[in-house]
């Protein structure tokens, strides 16, 4: 199994903190989360990985290398200019046909085998891996019908099954993405649903955070 892992974000919600880091090298513990991200991988039998990085891409080469002290195979692909979080997929040389790409910066306990068989299951191109997340609105939100106000609701909490940003996908989906431009994957996700291009989800019920979330950041550090 190979893994795709993006990592050329500049960061901006972990400003200041990204100024000098790029975003996967922020530390949790004694490591930084790409390095939590890569052993994970590894353990769960995937040994060749290509990262995408862009900002401050020489402190993420200099210190994973080419993998070997990770027990991983460690190729990269370079972003010269943003190309969104799909983009890259279109340009990157000898994907396999099955693989899974996940952003550098999420933090989770999720069975990656268990993932796979889920995908493979499906028989789709596509699986999503989803988070139920409770948000709390921390304003009084109205109910209104024309001018009048139905209902006052002081800072509701709301259930949202959300992308963890994790994914496994075949090979044949990246003819879906345009080459050289700016692509995001909500938009190739939006863009399968349009072609009628059934998407798999896998809902997941364990430990999920996203560091690049300062809130989420702070809870890990808590943590570990």
């Amino acid at each position: 199994m190979q893994a795709v892992i993006l990592a050329g974000g500049k960061g901006t919600r972990l400003r200041p903190y990204t100024t000098i880091l790029p975003k996967p090298m922020m530390p949790v513990g004694e490591k930084p989360i790409l390095e939590i991200i890569i052993n994970r991988l590894a353990a769960s039998g995937v040994r060749k990985i290509v990262i995408s990085v862009g900002y401050l891409a020489g402190i993420i080469e200099a210190y994973f290398g080419n993998g070997e002290r990770f027990g991983v195979e460690i190729e990269y692909f370079l972003e010269k200019e943003p190309l969104g979080t799909a983009g890259c997929l279109a340009l990157i040389d000898n994907l396999e046909e099955e693989f899974i790409v996940t952003n550098g910066d999420i933090l989770t306990d999720l069975d990656l085998n268990e993932l796979i068989e889920h995908h493979r299951a499906s028989g789709r191109k596509v699986t999503i891996c989803s988070y139920r997340k409770k948000v709390t609105i921390s304003l009084g939100v109205l109910d209104l019908d024309g001018d009048k106000v139905k209902d006052y609701i002081e800072k509701p909490t709301y259930d949202f099954f959300v992308s963890m940003g994790m994914y496994v996908m075949n090979r044949a989906v990246i003819e879906n993405i345009p080459p050289n431009e700016y692509f995001d994957l909500p938009t190739l996700i939006k863009k399968l649903i349009s072609i009628r291009e059934p998407v798999n989800v896998f809902r997941f019920e364990g430990e999920w955070h996203d560091i690049g979330r300062e809130e989420d950041y702070k809870a890990v550090l808590e943590k570990y």
